[in-house]
């Protein structure tokens, strides 16, 4: 007589499989989840404002495609939620080969735009892997801290950690997109921390940063050798000094506070917003893409916006204490601290305190890579959470 295994044990094994997802649904941050969701719903609304008047006869081309975009982000979260965070922490190695290869391929086959290769084109769009390398090089990293942060022999940790750091940033440096360097360098220093460094290592550490960019400033230029290009420093000299060029180097800011504090207190409307509208603000769907909704929306617009990044940074930094392990607690201010960062420096630009760097406004900015990989990076946020140790007597899943 045939034995039909699947009826014996498939089923109890799906309901098991269902429970456990069941269990992890139940454990998330709601207060994290919801306010993800309202800063998903919140940035289609500000991109639809943003870009009506881009495309003539079809005002709503790019609110659709970043609704697509959305969609692919929502599913991407929903699979990191439910992935046990081990499996990234036992793979990271695999993680950094991967981050490596991707950023490799960009220098080689990227498509080309405005001097630089950051993209690769598929069909109708573009995909850019150094967004997804922001997550990915947080969990790489921590993945490598967590199998080495109760070993000792700290000097040796740190100096591998910045070794391996380096590769990644470096070869995003010479795509050129110096913004994203920085948030790979951020990401890399907030997984140190938060892996336990001694303060002396940090102080070291600050110090070589500091000696790096005087060197890529001022001394290598003066020897001869040129290490950032024309533009760059050019938005360098612009933030130390606004009114320089204000028709050339420094249009782009003087504009951006221009459309800031034309918007007062509540906007002046999608219609009324003559500097994103009549395109006097450049970049205003990505780079600028705060001060277009500053404009349109106003101080209250801008101002609960700002909101829901608190939020979530608060539930980030919140979920670390309860993580269940040291990969954990070090992914999960990765990711925080890395978010953080893009979030001061863009808003920064917009106002003039911060130099122009390119860096997107998550979840705001047009772009469906900076969008996917940000939902990827809260739903391993959110299954950090349901599997830490947060509520009396729960153990963490496993």
């Amino acid at each position: 007589m045939a034995i039909d295994v699947r009826g014996s044990r498939g089923r109890p094994f799906e309901r098991s499989e269902r429970a456990e997802i069941g269990l992890v649904v139940r454990r998330f941050d709601w207060v994290l989840l919801v306010a993800t969701a309202a800063l998903l719903a919140y940035g289609l609304w500000a991109i639809a404002g943003i870009t009506q008047h881009d495309i003539p006869g079809n005002p709503r081309y790019f609110v659709t495609r970043q609704l697509v975009f959305a969609a692919i982000g929502v599913v991407g979260f929903a699979v990191t939620s439910l992935i046990d965070t081990d499996l990234y922490r036992r793979h990271h190695r695999v993680l950094y080969a991967g981050l490596l290869a991707m950023m490799t391929i960009v220098l080689v086959a990227g498509a080309a735009a405005r001097n630089s290769r950051r993209w690769i084109d598929l069909g109708p769009f573009r995909f850019q892997p150094s967004e997804f390398g922001k997550l990915l090089i947080v969990l790489a990293l921590a993945g490598f801290l967590a199998d080495r942060v109760r070993r000792g022999g700290e000097r040796r940790m740190v100096l591998t950690t910045v070794g391996l750091a380096a590769g990644p940033i470096l070869l995003v440096f010479l795509q050129p997109d110096l913004g994203t360097a920085l948030v790979f360098l951020a990401a890399a220093t907030a997984v140190l921390f938060c892996a336990g460094i001694r303060w002396s290592s940090v102080i070291v550490l600050t110090l070589v940063g500091a000696l790096t960019a005087l060197a890529v400033l001022w001394l290598l230029p003066a020897a001869g050798v040129r290490v950032l290009h024309d533009y760059q420093v050019a938005r360098l000299t612009g933030f130390v000094n606004p009114d320089l060029d204000p028709s050339g180097s420094t249009y782009n800011v003087t504009q951006s506070i221009t459309a800031v504090g034309a918007g007062g207190l509540d906007g002046r409307g999608v219609s009324g917003a003559t500097q994103t509208t009549l395109n006097y603000l450049p970049e205003h769907a990505t780079d600028f893409a705060f001060a277009a909704l500053a404009e349109q929306r106003g101080f209250v617009g801008a101002a609960f916006l700002l909101v829901l990044y608190l939020v979530v940074v608060w539930r980030g930094l919140r979920l670390m204490t309860a993580a269940r392990d040291p990969f954990a607690l070090i992914a999960a201010g990765g990711i925080v601290v890395g978010l953080l960062f893009q979030i001061f420096v863009n808003v920064g630009m917009t106002i003039g305190i911060a130099p122009i760097t390119g860096i997107p406004l998550p979840f705001v900015s047009v772009g469906g890579s900076s969008l996917i990989a940000n939902l990827l990076a809260f739903g391993v946020l959110q299954s950090i959470h349901a599997r830490g140790r947060t509520g009396r007597g729960r153990r963490p899943l496993r």
